[in-house]
């Protein structure tokens, strides 16, 4: 069955009277079902242009927007939501968001990790509204542009049955975690992610460039050094994503041939964008002044770990225990009926097998993996371990 429409009366909140209309109601709610919209892709912010919130007789679209981000309606918001559970999909794309707001949940449930739990191979919203309710969501706006003003009929439909369906979903699936004996292992997960952190940025962002790391030389380094950054200054400014004024593959493209003159820039056709033209002189201006930057060799992050890729040559160990342990945990994987990430995240069984102590548990905490997950996996890495150690070649004094 397709749903069209959302099942629940929709009301759109662009006020402070609109949302103290509501406040009352959400306290006293058991639950709540949010989402929030941005304009990734689109603006340099990652902020919330809407927030969705269903409840037992209605749906509230509250528009930040409208509102004023710098509003205090949020402290109203943000108490009222402080005691319901929380039901979202995927949440650690919407946390990052409602916390900039000052919005977060004291309890929560996802329903894309629970569907990973359970084994689902296909976890989108769309996905798992249809293995587990039957129903059909529209994806029209799945990518559209939420900054903009005003919002369309279709869009906030959109938006609305984003939410409609959580608490169905919210149901079906802790009855299917329970039929598994997997809902501790979500309970446990879902308490992790109270306290789910994005990851920081890095020190030196440009260096993230696809294709740099085969560049050698310091001039292009500091090419792609001063454009990144101008780049960057620029889309910060205008709020716009730094890709919509010259997208990463026309930095490359000047850093792999860099022009003699800014007449050299402006005919470079494979130096594109929207803003490739316009602000010509600023990138003109940024690779003049690029040849200043002092390019210093990437900083030794004391956690780092090789690629393990490249273990076999360099770290033959360490890929060893890798080949023995990683098809194990396959096994026991496809055994609970779940994804192997989910079971362990790759870098953590990476990091065990790379460098292992003489307390896996202890390394394995350490590396947060949760209780459930320890119990679980302990053995199988320790027998990989014993299994990888026989196996090593024996040198001789």
């Amino acid at each position: 069955m397709k749903l069209t429409e959302p099942r629940l009366p929709v009301h759109l909140v662009t006020t402070g009277k609109d949302l103290n209309a509501h406040l009352a109601e959400i306290s006293r709610s058991e639950w709540v079902g949010i989402d929030a919209e941005r304009a990734s892709g689109f603006r340099y912010s990652h902020r919330a242009y809407l927030v969705q919130i269903s409840l037992e007789d209605r749906i509230l679209l509250v528009d930040p927007f409208e509102l004023g981000y710098e509003g205090s309606w949020k402290l109203d918001l943000a108490a009222s939501l402080a005691k319901p559970l929380w039901i979202l999909h995927s949440a650690t794309q919407d946390l990052p968001c409602l916390a900039e707001l000052g919005i977060a949940p004291t309890r929560l449930f996802d329903t894309e990790l629970a569907a990973r739990i359970l084994g689902v191979e296909r976890f989108g919203l769309s996905s798992i509204a249809e293995a587990f309710l039957g129903l059909e969501l529209e994806k029209e706006h799945s990518a559209a542009d939420w900054s903009k003003r005003p919002l369309s009929d279709s869009m906030l439909r959109y938006a609305a049955l984003d939410v409609d369906i959580l608490k169905d979903l919210w149901e079906s699936l802790k009855s299917g975690l329970n039929e598994a004996g997997k809902a501790d292992w979500a309970n446990q997960e879902f308490e992790h992610l109270l306290h789910f952190k994005p990851k920081q940025a890095a020190d030196e962002p440009w260096r993230g460039l696809p294709g740099l790391s085969k560049i050698r030389d310091e001039r292009g380094q500091q090419i792609a050094a001063g454009l990144w950054a101008r780049r960057d200054a620029i889309a910060k400014e205008r709020d716009v994503a730094p890709g919509r004024l010259v997208p990463d593959r026309s930095i490359m493209a000047v850093v792999s041939n860099p022009p003699e003159s800014k007449g050299a820039l402006a005919k470079d056709k494979n130096f594109q964008g929207r803003a490739s033209r316009e602000l010509l002189n600023e990138w003109w201006q940024a690779i003049e002044e690029s040849k200043t930057i002092k390019i210093q060799k990437p900083r030794l992050d004391p956690n780092h770990m090789p690629n393990h890729r490249n273990w076999e040559k360099r770290f033959p160990e360490a890929h060893l225990r890798y080949s023995v342990i990683r098809p194990l945990m396959l096994e026991l994987s496809q055994s609970h009926s779940m994804a192997p990430e989910v079971l362990l995240t790759p870098d953590t069984l990476r990091r065990i097998c790379f460098s292992p102590q003489s307390d896996i548990a202890r390394q394995l905490a350490d590396h947060s993996a949760r209780k459930w997950q320890i119990h679980l996996c302990l053995e199988t890495i320790e027998r990989g371990l014993a299994v990888a150690e026989s196996q090593q070649p024996v040198v001789p004094d």
